[in-house]
């Protein structure tokens, strides 16, 4: 498999199709952070869409201090944020949203139960402070270093260890 730094390297002197392997291999991970700030799939869509295209835009800019990931993954964050601004913090679930379930043969009870649990865990995530919140989602969620999770959240790698560490103490806490 190519590397994203070989896939950069092409996006840049102007390989279309590196350019979509990049977008593809990483739109999952921006849109699952994004959507975990925002709560709202269609700002969560729409945000995503914005930082791939100033990211592409940017991407001569883009010198390899981080990783592609950590790179879009923070450009996403700050859009996330000035999204979140711009709609006041107003946070709706529209009544059709349904939990995505793993595996299709569940029963009705088990979705149910599924479904209660999500919530639940959505519900102590909410509580937590910002810093503590981005580093436990990122961390669990995109699988990110302590180092990258330090930049996204704009602090240090050992902060990011500190709000983990204090975000799964109280989620444990909140769900225990």
């Amino acid at each position: 498999m190519v590397s994203d730094a070989e896939l950069v390297e092409r996006a840049k002197a102007g390989d279309a199709d590196a350019l979509q392997e990049l977008v593809s291999r990483h739109h999952a991970a921006v849109f699952r952070t994004v959507l975990g700030m925002l709560r709202d799939d269609d700002a969560a869509a729409d945000a995503t869409q914005e930082a791939f295209v100033k990211a592409l835009r940017a991407l001569q800019r883009f010198r390899g201090d981080s990783s592609f990931k950590t790179w879009i993954v923070a450009i996403a964050v700050n859009e996330a944020r000035g999204w979140a601004r711009k709609r006041g913090r107003r946070r709706e679930t529209p009544l059709d949203a349904q939990p995505e379930l793993a595996g299709g043969e569940q029963g009705a009870a088990d979705r149910v139960v599924v479904a209660d649990e999500v919530d639940r865990v959505r519900g102590a995530l909410e509580t937590l402070p910002e810093k503590q919140r981005m580093a436990v989602s990122l961390r669990i969620f995109e699988g990110l270093s302590f180092r990258e999770v330090g930049k996204l959240i704009g602090s240090t790698e050992g902060a990011a260890r500190v709000n983990y560490h204090h975000g799964i103490k109280r989620l444990r806490e909140l769900l225990g």
